[in-house]
């Protein structure tokens, strides 16, 4: 999930809900500048890596299930000090809280962004030797296939939907890990994200950039993924991922 902990509405709409574990990304805030104790209210205890530019980056995981450990970044300090990967464990369980980078700025964002999508890739498969049982969930900023985009055509050589970044989600999804919402939803056209120009929400012209992604060990655990598209707290909706 991808929202702002301070947007208008949003605590409503989490008391009307009830989730076991909320991730944020994009956060934007360290926690001495953001009202938590409604999050507390309703049972949610956090963990929180912020970037160190304030006002940029940063990823939240707020749980009702305390974790067994926390790990903040992944060892790598060119990404770890935009705060761009929380690790919860939950037992046996792994989640990782991810907000990947997004090459809208320009030649060298991308740049960063391809030696993320390289550097996560190597991280996630170390990990997968101790810890074989993941949650990857969070903002990837790729649409993976032509149905994940409004307009494919007009977007191939848009950031987001780049040949090389798309290669790269076939190779994460063909290295062990499922996509989710796509496992249980194979044909359906769903968007987790939408600029705020041109009435693009309103008209669904959006794009999946959001995903859950869930080692082949868990795939027969899944009971559904999907968007929750009416809760509008940002320029991005929510991603409901549910696990027996």
């Amino acid at each position: 999930m991808r929202n702002d902990p301070a947007r208008p509405g949003l605590i409503d709409w989490l008391s009307q809900n009830d989730f076991d574990i909320l991730c944020f990304q994009e956060v934007k805030a360290t926690t001495d500048v953001v009202d938590l104790s409604p999050f507390e209210q309703l049972g949610y205890r956090y963990h929180w890596h912020a970037a160190e530019k304030k006002g940029y980056s940063g990823v939240a995981t707020f749980s009702r299930i305390a974790p067994t450990n926390v790990v903040q970044g992944c060892g790598l300090a060119v990404y770890d000090c935009e705060g761009r990967i929380l690790r919860t464990d939950f037992n046996d369980l792994t989640l990782l809280n991810c907000y990947f980078p997004s090459g809208t700025s320009g030649d060298i964002r991308q740049g960063v962004k391809m030696a993320f999508l390289r550097d996560f890739y190597d991280y996630v498969q170390e990990l997968r030797k101790t810890r074989p049982n993941l949650i990857v969930v969070g903002d990837y900023n790729i649409a993976h296939t032509a149905i994940d985009i409004h307009d494919p055509v007009r977007n191939k050589n848009t950031t987001g939907f780049l040949p090389d970044e798309r290669a790269w989600m076939d190779r994460w999804f063909g290295s062990g890990m499922t996509d989710a919402f796509r496992h249980k939803h194979p044909d359906e056209v769903a968007y987790s994200w939408w600029s705020y120009r041109a009435n693009a929400r309103n008209n669904n012209k959006g794009w999946r950039i959001d995903y859950a992604s869930v080692s082949d060990s868990l795939r027969n655990q899944i009971l559904d993924c999907r968007m929750l598209p009416d809760a509008s707290h940002a320029d991005h909706c929510p991603v409901w991922l549910s696990l027996t």
